[in-house]
C-alpha cells in the first residue's frame, strides 16, 4: 500500500520533498533500481505541483539518490545513503569578516574537489564545465548572472569529484551566500582575470593533472581571499 503524505507548507518545498523521498528510500519503501510512481502521482501525494516535484527529483539526481530516465521514468539510484543538507536561514550583514570566512571555508574543500575531479570527471562533466565557462565569458556585464554561472562552475567541479558530501556542502554555501558571492566578485575587480583563472583550472582538470588543478584552484581562491583582506569597505563600498 502506498504511503500517504501530508501536504508540505514550508518555504523550501522542493528541498523538504527531496528529504522525504530520501527517507522513504532509506527506510526500504523503494529498493535500489525500483521505478518510482509517476511524477503526477507523487506530486498529488505530496500536495504540490509537478514543477516542485521535478525540482526535488533533480536535487536527488545530483547526489545519486534517483536516476531520471527521460521517456522511461524515475528510478531509485545507487546512493541511498546520500545526505541532503538543510540550508539554514542566516540573516547577517555582509561584513568583510563574513566574506573572508566564506572564502576560507571553501579553500580546503575546493582543493580536494579539484584533485578528485581531475581523476574522476566524466566526459559529460567536462562538457558541462566548458558550457558554463562559455556562458560566463559572455556574461561579464551582468554581475548577478555571472555569479550564478561561476558558482555553478565550482559546483560542477565538486560534482565531478564524485564526493557527495563535499558537493552538497558547496551547494549549501552557494545557496546560502548568494549575495555575498556576488559582492566578492565585485570586490575581486577584474571579471576577465577571474574568468581566466577558471579557464586555467578547467584546463588542468581536463588534462587529468591533479597537482596542477590543486595549484590553480589554490592560486585562484587565495587571490580572492587576499583581495578581500586588502579591501577597505569604508573607502570602497560595493553593492
Amino acid at each position: 500500500m502506498a504511503p500517504v503524505f501530508e501536504p508540505v507548507s514550508r518555504q523550501s518545498l522542493s528541498h523538504d520533498i527531496a528529504q522525504r523521498i530520501t527517507q522513504l528510500i532509506q527506510t526500504g519503501h523503494h529498493q535500489p533500481g525500483a521505478r518510482l510512481p509517476a511524477i503526477s502521482d507523487m506530486a498529488r501525494q505530496f500536495g504540490v505541483g509537478s514543477p516542485t516535484l521535478r525540482e526535488a527529483l533533480k536535487k536527488l539526481e545530483t547526489v545519486g539518490v534517483v536516476d531520471i530516465r527521460h521517456g522511461s521514468g524515475v528510478y531509485v539510484g545507487r546512493a541511498p545513503e546520500s545526505l541532503l543538507i538543510t540550508n539554514p536561514v542566516i540573516e547577517a550583514r555582509a561584513t568583510k569578516k563574513l566574506l573572508v570566512d566564506l572564502i576560507e571555508a571553501r579553500i580546503p574543500i575546493e582543493l580536494e574537489t579539484a584533485a578528485l575531479a581531475a581523476k574522476n570527471a566524466t566526459p559529460e562533466h567536462l562538457d558541462e564545465m566548458d558550457r558554463l565557462l562559455t556562458r560566463a565569458g559572455r556574461s561579464f556585464g551582468d554581475s548577478i548572472l555571472l555569479t550564478q554561472v561561476n558558482l555553478a562552475f565550482h559546483r560542477q567541479i565538486a560534482l565531478a569529484s564524485g564526493n557527495v558530501v563535499m558537493h552538497q556542502i558547496l551547494d549549501v554555501l552557494a545557496n546560502l551566500f548568494k549575495e555575498e558571492q556576488r559582492l566578492i566578485l565585485n570586490i575581486h575587480g577584474s571579471r576577465e582575470d577571474d574568468h581566466r583563472e577558471h579557464v586555467d583550472i578547467n584546463g588542468a582538470v581536463r588534462a587529468r593533472n591533479a597537482p596542477l588543478a590543486v595549484d590553480r584552484m589554490r592560486a585562484h581562491l587565495e587571490s580572492v581571499r587576499d583581495k578581500l583582506l586588502a579591501w577597505t569597505p569604508d573607502e570602497t563600498p560595493v553593492g
